[in-house]
């Protein structure tokens, strides 16, 4: 229920002009505005902004926004009243205003769950780099009629007041469509009033090249996160991105997924490029999250991790092709009892793992929040062994088990188990094996899903949670719409 200030505020907003107002109420009419889709309000209270920060982020909270055009047109509103009073500046320097830092970081957190953090990121990233080219080429026209008039008797070119611009704290992404305008947006703002200033960095699918000329430009003192999706980059690609990350000391989030990383059949050179790779990585120093999802791994964890210099948080290893020597050096690493997330999708827990896997869990029980098993070739026998150790992960708060062979029966019983775990929030369970009906001969397929058997499923789970009171946990078959959260500081 909204309190009776947000409800005075949602009247105030639905006017306009806005009155004279404190300085207090501003942030209060900001979110009321974003959440009723009024960008003309929100331009006016930009204007006239009393404090030297906006953070969308703090202002807008966990309320579930719906990234839709009205969504949108808000933030391009923020922007453009950003431009609009930086032109002012510029063209009357006695008019500065108060604002210096528009912080739109963890936008996407706001952003209801059904929608990509991606989008948000994109359309803010475009809106972004649009703003910095448009205030670039105000400045330079500016500064080109005021070279003409600011000139002494001398005949010399005096210095032209400059205002002392905005820096706009962003989470960029960046793809083959938007490369370009991202380029010229980072380099203009550079030495602009408009300055972008990177803390989570996200470029799909463009080249290497593109890649290391916008890494070149962001601040190395901000980025906090970088997250490189290439296809068939390899060891030697990654031998040429990992050099320019050492620049930003504050990095604590690489991500380099479905890069095709393959050290399965090592050769004398492949063997000196692990090792090169171990030591670029061992050059960032804050690093306490990382992603080798997809990469092909085998046995060589160990050589890829040994040049860390202090123990990651979060690491991300689905699908690659680990066997059962890298869990277990990965259970008797400093990195063990300080996992708070962990993926290990994508690997058959009948080839050896069970027990390897059965040890790392132990030695990450205290510090465990999040485990994602999925697509593990997980029969109810080897659920049935890991059950003890998953009960003693005591902070856990998601489990993934999506795409596993597991019963209504075992699923009923990992629930009854899993209750007592105070801080667990969800669980993405496999679509039972018995809920499944033979099809007849003649039919291609063999199974099809029985409904009228997952109803009967879904409805027990459903009972096991009403009497136990846990209206909290959410009880899913469904990954889609699961957007993992950050298990790690920053």
């Amino acid at each position: 229920m909204d309190s009776l200030l947000f409800l005075c505020a949602r009247r105030v907003v639905s006017h306009r002009p806005l009155p004279a107002l404190p300085a207090h109420l501003y942030p209060i009419l900001f979110q009321v505005a974003f959440l009723d889709g009024r960008p003309l309000v929100l331009r006016d209270l930009v204007a006239t902004w009393p404090f030297p920060v906006l953070h969308f982020q703090r202002l807008l909270g966990q309320r579930e926004l719906l990234w839709d055009h009205t969504c949108i047109d808000c933030v391009q509103a923020v922007i453009q009243a950003v431009v609009a009073q930086l032109r002012q500046e510029l063209e009357e320097p006695g008019q500065h205003s108060s604002l210096r830092v528009l912080d739109m970081t963890r936008l996407s957190d706001s952003v209801s769950g059904c929608t990509p953090a991606a989008l948000t990121s994109w359309s803010s990233t475009e809106a972004l780099a649009k703003a910095c080219i448009e205030m670039s080429k105000h400045q330079q026209e500016f500064q080109s009629r005021g070279s003409k008039r600011h000139k002494g008797r001398s005949g010399a070119t005096t210095a032209t007041p400059w205002a002392p611009g905005v820096d706009v704290h962003a989470d960029l992404v960046v793809n083959r469509r938007s490369y370009a305008i991202l380029r010229d947006a980072l380099q203009a703002g550079a030495t602009g009033l408009l300055r972008l200033k990177c803390h989570e960095f996200k470029a799909k699918y463009i080249s290497a090249y593109e890649i290391l000329t916008l890494l070149k430009s962001l601040d190395p003192s901000c980025v906090r996160r970088v997250d490189l999706r290439f296809r068939n980059l390899g060891l030697s690609g990654l031998l040429v991105i990992l050099p320019h990350l050492a620049r930003f000391p504050e990095l604590r989030s690489l991500k380099l997924q479905h890069s095709k990383v393959d050290v399965r059949h090592l050769t004398t050179e492949s063997d000196i490029r692990i090792l090169c790779v171990a030591r670029k990585l061992g050059m960032l120093p804050s690093l306490r999250e990382l992603n080798l999802g997809s990469s092909r791994l085998s046995g060589n964890l160990r050589q890829i991790l040994c040049d860390l210099q202090a123990p990651l948080e979060s690491l991300e290893l689905a699908f690659c092709s680990l066997v059962p020597a890298d869990l277990a050096f990965l259970s008797q690493s400093f990195h063990a009892p300080a996992l708070k997330r962990l993926d290990l999708s994508g690997h058959d827990i009948s080839q050896g793992l069970l027990e390897p896997l059965q040890l790392l869990l132990e030695e990450t029980s205290a510090s465990l929040l999040y485990l994602d098993l999925r697509e593990c070739r997980m029969a109810d026998s080897h659920l049935k062994a890991l059950l003890p150790t998953l009960r003693r992960c005591s902070h856990l708060r998601f489990l993934g088990l999506y795409g596993n062979s597991l019963s209504t029966a075992m699923l009923k019983d990992l629930l009854q188990k899993t209750l007592e775990l105070p801080d667990l929030l969800q669980v993405v369970y496999p679509f039972p094996v018995d809920c499944y009906k033979r099809e007849p001969p003649e039919s291609r397929r063999n199974f099809v899903k029985d409904k009228e058997l997952f109803e009967a499923a879904k409805a027990e789970f459903s009972q096991i949670l009403a009497n136990s009171k846990r209206i909290d946990l959410i009880w899913t078959y469904t990954p889609l719409g699961c957007r993992a959260l950050d298990y790690f500081s920053l």
